[in-house]
């Protein structure tokens, strides 16, 4: 199970503030792994939380950590502009 760790806290709020070409262009190979593993299965479990009702337990957690609900909406936008399957 991926765990929200400090890093992946701050990578998404980078996503949540970051225009999606100007990340595309700086991103080496091991960012965009990371982005396409850890990040991106924390926000696909986010994403159905937030729109099938499934009980996944990231909204909580990003909320708690000082992401709330635009910003992860925000986050989820500039994954899927860099090629991250979320839905």
């Amino acid at each position: 199970m991926t765990e929200l760790s400090l890093e992946n806290i701050e990578f998404i709020k980078i996503l949540a503030t970051s225009d999606a070409t100007i990340l595309q262009d700086r991103m080496n190979e091991s960012t965009r792994r990371r982005l396409d593993d850890e990040i991106g299965t924390i926000l696909r479990e986010y994403y159905l939380e937030n729109t099938r009702g499934t009980q996944t337990g990231w909204t909580e957690k990003l909320q708690k950590s000082g992401i709330e609900e635009d910003m992860g909406k925000a986050a989820i936008a500039c994954a899927r502009r860099l090629g991250i399957d979320i839905s």
